[in-house]
């Protein structure tokens, strides 16, 4: 669903993940922290009427390695529906996901005096489109993140707290790096001020003062 001027977002309530079933050894997943929003962070006024966020299309640039507390993919789909508000009366925008993983890999097999360990990757890659009326792009901005971390992998709950840490981990970045992409490059389109403001018009005629 676009976000439009006329129509709020209505933000999705924070919720405790789903608890991991308990492995044969008994051990179960501990409660971890309430899903991050985004919505108390400062908002990016567009003016533009709307702003289509696009659902990606499964494929290897959304591969996301269980066990993940949290996806990577819907968390930087929410960071796009909270953050961006449509303001304008005309004109749209595009928020589209490029990549969004969460990948694992042996870094140590374990063995008599030592533990086992893995190592992840998180690759958040977003990018902002204003379109003309034609329906082609007049403005462009992307941001990309990469965390990297190797953590002890001994039981399914030290697996789970590990992908959780650093997803909200490279949440943080994209949200840092995706504000200050967009700012500097889409700065002409970014509204400033209170959002009851009345937006700018075009400048129809200008009298130049007289000598």
């Amino acid at each position: 669903m676009p976000i439009t001027r006329r129509r709020a977002l209505r933000g999705a309530a924070l919720g405790m993940p789903a608890l991991l079933a308990a492995c044969a050894t008994g051990d179960a997943q501990p409660p971890l922290q309430p899903e991050p929003g985004y919505a108390h962070l400062t908002p990016l006024r567009l003016n533009v009427l709307e702003i289509e966020v696009v659902e990606p299309p499964p494929g290897p640039a959304f591969r996301v390695d269980p066990p993940a507390p949290l996806s990577p993919v819907t968390q930087a789909l929410r960071m796009g529906r909270e953050r961006l508000s449509a303001v304008g009366t005309q004109g749209r925008g595009r928020y589209v996901l490029d990549a969004a993983s969460l990948t694992r890999e042996t870094a140590d097999g374990g063995g008599l005096f030592s533990e086992r360990t893995e190592r992840l990757t998180v690759l958040l890659r977003a990018r902002v489109e204003i379109l003309g009326a034609d329906g082609g792009r007049i403005g462009f901005s992307e941001a990309e993140v990469r965390r990297t971390a190797t953590s002890v992998a001994d039981s399914p709950a030290a697996r789970a707290r590990a992908a959780d840490l650093i997803v909200r981990q490279a949440m943080d970045d994209l949200n840092v790096e995706f504000e200050f992409q967009l700012r500097r490059n889409l700065r002409d389109w970014i509204m400033t001020g209170e959002p009851s403001a009345p937006l700018p018009g075009p400048v129809l005629q200008e009298t130049l003062p007289t000598g």
